[in-house]
């Protein structure tokens, strides 16, 4: 992992598509700053093709797929795909969440103090349980709630706020790669060599492992030891900072 001004000038330039976490990658401690929103903008105008993948819920997708300059939106962690379509949505994804119904009600006796995400409502495959966004989950016992739900037979990952529960087998890499190819015709190794992907913890890891140019934000420092393949480089700034800090060492070594 090297610092982001490392970046060539011939890497930059074969950059055509850009993919980027949301929660404290884009957003700042959940909000949309004024600079991270005109990044975006500023890679739209340049002519970069624009895709979010997040852990975030379908339903968060929907409007940004609506009301952002972007191509797609890859939301549960790969597992849902959504695009602008005409004046609607289109959607890709399995209404599987009510399997999941069991497993919660199973945490909520064994974890007590553990709350569900407020965003669940707007989800179509997978379950968030609140550890780090309204309160601070100690870090052995998120390991504890994840270990418990693997026990359960499904999947358990976790982003800089939620743990996520699922049956679904994607990932955000998985996600990404399908959208790449539905949307552009891009297969995997030509994804691998075309798009960029910036994020910030242990959710992207499957991303950090698939993209040949991959950025952290500078607040990834505590999910390093948790990543079998880290970051090729990493800005300086945290969050939404650091993301506009992408953007224009992106665009600059373009020109």
């Amino acid at each position: 992992m090297v610092p982001l001004f490392r970046l060539t000038r011939e890497e930059a330039r074969s950059i055509e598509v850009v993919l980027f976490d949301l929660d404290d990658t884009v957003l700042t401690h959940g909000r949309l700053t004024r600079q991270a929103f005109e990044a975006i903008w500023s890679m739209h105008d340049a002519g970069l093709a624009l895709i979010a993948v997040t852990g975030r819920p379908g339903g968060w997708g929907e409007v940004i797929a609506r009301q952002w300059p972007v191509l797609a939106v890859v939301a549960e962690n790969g597992a849902a795909l959504l695009r602008s379509e005409g004046r609607g949505v289109a959607r890709v994804a399995n209404d599987s969440k009510a399997r999941l119904a069991p497993l919660v009600a199973e945490v909520r006796r064994a974890f007590p103090e553990i709350e569900l995400a407020d965003d669940n409502h707007a989800r179509f495959t997978d379950v968030t349980f609140d550890i780090g966004e309204r309160r601070a989950i100690p870090p052995e016992r998120v390991e504890q709630l994840r270990a418990f739900v693997q026990s359960r037979g499904a999947r358990a990952l976790v982003s800089s706020v939620h743990l996520h529960a699922t049956y679904e087998g994607d990932d955000k890499a998985s996600g990404a790669l399908r959208a790449l190819f539905l949307l552009l015709g891009l297969d995997a190794g030509r994804a691998r060599a075309r798009a960029a992907f910036v994020g910030d913890s242990e959710n992207d890891a499957a991303c950090f492992a698939s993209f040949r140019t991959t950025v952290g934000v500078a607040n990834i420092a505590p999910y390093l030891p948790r990543l079998s393949v880290p970051p090729r480089f990493v800005t300086e700034k945290p969050m939404g900072a650091g993301f506009a800090e992408l953007v224009e060492t992106l665009l600059a070594r373009r020109t």
